[in-house]
């Protein structure tokens, strides 16, 4: 039973970071590349009538992982607090730089939401990236000081950074060199995913010059991925056991290079829109490579204390994930048949929805 409301947390996690990750992606480019009136409203339009529903599946993963694993949803929200919090004044200076900007027909009052838009979807991309880190390198879980457990065993509480800057330090902090290097692939990946969808949803001046910058910034991903994953060996010396106890894994990697390298043709593709599902296989295989490699490990522990976090000793009980399951695939089904008329609905280009206009 914990096996599959764990897939289901991370299947919930790979549709957020998919389709919310394309609004952090415009985001960015909006703020960086759009310089004139109608590339901005080109970028809004193809986000649009999308993002409120995106943000959906955060809010839709929170309420599994609050249902399914309590304890890791307790431990992570107190331990993660001040990030979640940060996180959250962004996820609302996005909205309402969206919403606002059009409210008033002045320069500067458009500039200033532009930029409130723009900073939010790059920070936001950052900082989801450095969560990644975070989870991945591991915390001081119930707050050891010199070989003594001063917390509960499943507690810790997250500066945003240590003096020394290293992941490996006894008093950890959310930002260290690790997370940081994580936080800009997550930047870098998303704002190849935004170009991809921007590209594949408008006729926008921008399109040849964004297919020259998903291709320069490809270069950059993948060299970051590279000196990642060497740098992966300091912070877990064995992350690949289980890809070697379980060769089936080895696809998930597939499907992360297959994504990466399908990337670079991008100026050959004569369909549009096979641009954004290269970039999103790379974001869903890249997650799950980082999933697979950590089972059963949802949360390390950095000291031999106490004992990592794990799908089985975080899960609810097996009566009540039972019970859910009924209730899942209900909400399952509507969730697709919504989804489904959304996107048949506002299918084909975007350049003429008018989206924040008034």
């Amino acid at each position: 039973m914990e096996i599959f409301w764990y897939i289901v947390l991370i299947l919930m996690l790979a549709t957020y970071i998919v389709l919310d990750g394309y609004d952090f992606g415009a985001g960015i480019i909006h703020l960086f590349f759009a310089k004139k009136e109608k590339d901005k409203k080109a970028i809004t339009n193809a986000i649009g009538p999308f993002w409120d529903a995106n943000e959906v599946w955060l809010i839709a993963t929170g309420g599994v992982l609050f249902f399914a694993f309590p304890t890791l949803y307790a431990s992570s929200f107190s331990g993660f607090y001040l990030p979640l919090i940060m996180i959250l004044w962004l996820l609302i200076f996005r909205a309402i730089g969206l919403e606002l900007r059009g409210q008033i027909n002045h320069p500067m009052w458009e500039a200033i939401w532009d930029k409130a838009f723009g900073i939010a979807s790059l920070l936001l991309a950052l900082f989801f990236g450095m969560a990644l880190g975070n989870v991945v390198r591991g915390v001081n879980l119930g707050m050891v000081e010199n070989g003594v457990s001063t917390q509960e065993a499943h507690y810790f509480f997250l500066p945003l950074w240590n003096p020394t800057f290293s992941p490996q330090a006894e008093h950890l902090g959310i930002i260290d060199w690790f997370t940081l290097l994580l936080g800009i692939i997550s930047v870098i990946a998303l704002t190849i995913h935004g170009a991809n969808w921007i590209i594949y949803k408008t006729n926008s001046d921008l399109n040849p010059k964004l297919k020259k910058v998903i291709f320069n910034l490809n270069f950059v991903l993948l060299a970051l991925v590279i000196v990642s994953l060497f740098i992966w060996h300091i912070i877990e010396p064995k992350p690949f056991s289980n890809f070697i106890k379980h060769p089936v894994l080895w696809l998930l990697p597939v499907i992360t290079l297959t994504g990466l390298f399908g990337v670079f043709k991008v100026k050959r593709f004569k369909k549009e829109g096979l641009g954004f599902l290269f970039s999103s296989l790379f974001l869903v295989g890249g997650l799950g490579s980082t999933v697979a490699s950590m089972f059963p490990n949802v949360l390390p522990s950095t000291n031999d204390i106490n004992p990592s976090l794990t799908l089985y000793n975080v899960a609810a009980d097996t009566y009540g994930l039972s019970v859910g399951m009924n209730w899942f695939f209900i909400a399952f089904v509507l969730v697709i048949i919504y989804f489904v008329i959304q996107y048949k609905v506002f299918k084909g280009k975007m350049d003429d929805v008018g989206y924040g206009e008034h």
